[in-house]
């Protein structure tokens, strides 16, 4: 698979069939789950392309990089170190597992179903591979609207509930976490440097005291409360009770370890 896009490959390829979903009627449930599986099947087959992951090399390898928002200094980069490699893996292992697990289960709205499964895989794959920190932020965006629509319309009696406060929860922490990217984005820029969101410049960067501590707790709250950690942890047992098994599986197998990752 060498000089193909395999980052690119494994996080777009759900997108694909989403899109390819919207060409399928909606009550031939047959094909559209198996429209599903096959895009989630594409992501898992090339993900396995980063067992070629060399530990004694290169910190970040797949590396992609291009022009994406230059005039912001943002620009798609992605790249995967051992970690996120075996994260990635473990996200488009999961997602497969979770489209089977849909297979009976789901009678409604079986269409949107599969469309937001395959999007919440986009989404939480992107976060894993992004070294650009806003390019980052988005994926973790894209990531929640989809986890929230799986609860609040397939989801047990209280899901309205549940959704509510899931979403309280994670939108205060995405705010903090935008205010974080743009503080440490800017202090960077602020010295005289090139303005970029990219993570390997701005972490070799050497910060205030004070935008240290701020970044430091604006972070940590958003992703404490994604892990979650305690006292931030109360929206986690509505969720997990009112998701249906899919959106278990992928709620505690992949997204609260977007904040332990982060």
């Amino acid at each position: 698979m060498g000089g193909l896009p395999i980052l690119t490959l494994i996080v777009f390829s759900p997108l694909i069939g989403a899109l390819a979903l919207l060409l399928v009627p909606g009550h031939n449930h047959r094909a559209v789950r198996w429209v599903a599986l096959a895009a989630a099947l594409a992501s898992l087959g090339f993900s396995l392309a980063l067992l070629g992951y060399d530990p004694a090399g290169a910190e970040f390898q797949f590396r992609e990089d291009l022009p994406w928002i230059e005039a912001f200094g943002m620009r798609y980069t992605l790249g995967v170190d051992g970690l996120s490699a075996v994260l990635v893996l473990l996200t488009t292992l999961l997602s497969v597992v979770a489209m089977f697990y849909s297979w009976d289960p789901i009678k409604t709205r079986v269409k949107e179903y599969y469309v937001t499964l395959l999007l919440l895989m986009v989404g939480m794959l992107g976060v894993f591979v992004s070294l650009d920190l806003f390019l980052f932020y988005v994926f973790w965006e894209i990531s929640l609207i989809p986890m929230y629509l799986v609860i609040g319309i397939w989801g047990g009696p209280r899901r309205v509930y549940a959704t509510v406060k899931f979403v309280i929860y994670t939108l205060v922490g995405s705010l903090l976490m935008l205010v974080a990217i743009l503080a440490v984005a800017i202090a960077q820029a602020g010295a005289g440097n090139p303005f970029t969101f990219s993570y390997e410049v701005l972490r070799q960067f050497a910060y205030t005291d004070a935008i240290q501590a701020f970044g430091f707790i604006a972070f940590f709250l958003a992703f404490a409360i994604k892990v979650p950690m305690w006292p931030l942890h109360t929206w986690l047992p509505d969720a997990h009770v009112e998701a249906p098994t899919a959106g278990s599986i992928l709620l505690a197998g992949v997204l609260l370890k977007l904040g332990g990752y982060g």
